[in-house]
């Protein structure tokens, strides 16, 4: 998790927790064109509900598009609520980024707000479609903040 300072016992100002991204992208592709250029190692959650899950080992942010009705049924992918159901899954979860499309209105990344909500986790971000580069430039910014503030806690 986090390096510790040989000498002085603290926190070494050499490494942080490394969080791990964990993502779901559509056969569209805009979370997975997104995640590409955040350069950080990232997890798929399979498109194919029967393909086998790979197990989550340490903390992670979950990257999540929403598909919702206009009424915002179905705004979370039934694979991240298959990944989600596993409670070592919902365990490791820091934190959630969510993308959408903003001529959606009030849907806009709601599966952000309900994943969030239910996991009792922070929404860290919200981005529409592929993102632009602010987009990820905030995201790679706040992605290493809090890796710093985990590994400030951890001891």
């Amino acid at each position: 998790m986090c390096a510790v300072d040989a000498l002085g016992g603290g926190h070494s100002t050499a490494a942080a927790t490394t969080l791990e991204l964990v993502y779901f992208s559509s056969r569209s592709g805009n979370t997975h064109r997104f995640v590409e250029r955040l350069d950080r190692t990232a997890h798929r959650i399979p498109i194919e509900l029967e393909e086998e899950l790979a197990p989550q080992g340490g903390p992670f942010v979950l990257i999540c598009p929403t598909y919702a009705d206009g009424e915002g049924k179905g705004a979370v992918p039934k694979q991240v609520i298959r990944f989600l159901n596993v409670p070592a899954n919902r365990e490791a979860l820091v934190g959630v980024i969510a993308t959408g499309n903003r001529n959606f209105g009030a849907t806009y990344a709601l599966a952000g707000r309900i994943v969030a909500d239910k996991c009792k986790v922070p929404l860290l971000y919200t981005f529409e479609l592929a993102g632009t580069d602010t987009d990820i430039a905030r995201t790679r910014e706040g992605l290493a903040k809090l890796e710093r503030e985990l590994c400030s806690t951890a001891i």
